[in-house]
């Protein structure tokens, strides 16, 4: 009850008041049935706008740092994230992804649609980078399309560390729906689930024109970070 009350009376008119996005190929949304929306993650605001947009519900998986904060502030916080339909998953340990994989099937099992982010973090710069195959193992295991998204603008909102994005309008673009039924059955195949993701994300890629970086967007943070932090001590 909340989940709606909060797209369609609280937050959502707000969002499209303010943003006043642009919205492309909605048309590519299934009217029913399960099926995976893949995106781009550029920001903090993303969790937000496209489900604003969308006549459909939508569940996301979301890490599970969001629903852990402490003090009052994290207690609302979770409430918020919990109100709003998303999933908390533990991206850490070796169980991690298998967690997310259960959490995402179960969506789609009730015949839902499942937000993902195949990158697994937010772009910390603006570029697109290689994508996860848990949204392959998804889109296999379950047996739904894939339709591919791309946000447009809202890094230069809101990029990361940002607290409260600034007020311009953004787009959001959908693409085609992508079938996978040619597959059936290889979803335990390595190669069969790189095969996949990179499909997906060339799609996302070319709705919206970022660079790509063929390397895990985590991998360059961590690498980035501790070039930082070598320059630090450095300097001392």
């Amino acid at each position: 009850m909340f989940y709606h009350l909060l797209k369609h009376v609280l937050l959502g008119p707000l969002l499209r008041l303010l943003f006043r996005p642009r919205i492309e190929g909605l048309e590519n949304i299934p009217p029913e049935g399960a099926a995976i929306v893949a995106g781009n993650h550029l920001s903090f605001s993303d969790h937000f706008l496209m489900p604003a947009i969308l006549t459909r519900r939508i569940t996301f998986l979301a890490k599970a740092e969001y629903f852990t904060g402490p003090g009052l502030k994290g207690r609302l916080t979770a409430a918020f994230f919990r109100s709003a339909g998303q999933i908390p998953v533990d991206r850490s340990g070796k169980d991690a992804g298998q967690a997310a994989l259960r959490e995402g099937l179960g969506v789609l099992a009730g015949g839902e649609l499942l937000g993902i982010y195949p990158e697994g973090t937010r772009s910390h710069d603006g570029r697109l980078y290689k994508g996860k195959v848990g949204v392959a193992a998804m889109a296999l295991g379950a047996g739904v399309p894939v339709v591919p998204c791309a946000m447009l603008g809202t890094f230069e909102i809101q990029p990361p560390g940002q607290k409260l994005p600034k007020i311009r309008r953004v787009t959001i673009r959908f693409g085609a729906p992508l079938e996978f039924s040619r597959y059936a059955g290889m979803e335990g195949e390595r190669a069969v689930l790189r095969a996949v993701t990179d499909e997906i994300m060339y799609a996302i890629l070319g709705l919206s024109g970022q660079e790509y970086v063929d390397r895990y967007a985590a991998e360059v943070k961590a690498e980035e970070e501790e070039k930082r932090k070598k320059a630090r001590r450095s300097s001392r």
